[in-house]
């Protein structure tokens, strides 16, 4: 591995610049249709919420039930059905994460005020708008401090989902290892260090100002 390998012509550069990409772009597009999902389920899991016992524990059962299927597994799955590249990787993302980030938003949702929400009932809101309008807003900046984390381990998911095919720069990276072409296999898991590192630098700072603004909004 050593010494690292140095790409010579923007070609060889611009190849593993792409995988980076894809490997962004998979894990960005699989947190969106993971969040778009468990936001309407993760209300059917929470106590405050769902008052229906029975219902409320299926929803949480299905969570479990979600998350007992491994990233990596379901890729190979996606990858059977759709053929190799980022679609599977997408899917399995957004298809892995249900379950986690459902059960997030059902906890954040229950660790909130009731206090508003009967200020909402006394001034004669529906139940909906108990809802909209007392615990909404309590919420509003845990769930895309949620999104955020969930984003940053999905992109280092993102890269093992590339070994097994779809796509990415762990596709790259486990060429090079097959190929034995050690020192640009260091390279670019150094690059995927540096992105990760990067990712999780920005994602701090918006979740710090999200927080922020929003108290003193408030």
């Amino acid at each position: 591995m050593f010494p690292p390998y140095v790409w010579k012509t923007w070609v060889e550069f611009a190849e593993i610049l792409n995988g980076l990409g894809e490997t962004l772009s998979m894990a960005f597009l699989g947190t969106v249709l993971c969040a778009i999902a468990a936001f309407p389920l993760s209300f059917l899991g929470a106590k405050n919420i769902n008052r229906l016992n029975w219902f409320r524990l299926g929803t949480r059962r299905f969570y479990d039930v979600i998350r007992a299927f491994e990233t990596l597994i379901l890729a190979l799955i996606f990858i059977r059905a759709f053929g190799l590249g980022p679609l599977a990787g997408i899917l399995a993302i957004a298809v892995g994460e249900v379950g986690t980030l459902s059960k997030l938003f059902s906890e954040a949702l229950e660790n909130t005020s009731n206090k508003p929400v009967e200020g909402t009932i006394a001034s004669g809101a529906s139940r909906a708008q108990s809802i909209r309008f007392g615990v909404m807003p309590q919420v509003t900046p845990v769930f895309p401090s949620i999104i955020l984390y969930n984003f940053e381990s999905n992109v280092r998911s993102g890269t093992i989902l590339g070994i097994v095919g779809a796509g990415g720069i762990g596709f790259l990276l486990s060429d090079r290892i097959a190929a034995y072409r050690w020192d640009e296999a260091w390279s670019i898991i150094f690059l995927i260090i540096l992105m990760v590192y990067v990712i999780d630098r920005l994602s701090a700072l918006v979740r710090t100002r999200i927080i922020v603004k929003w108290e003193g909004a408030r």
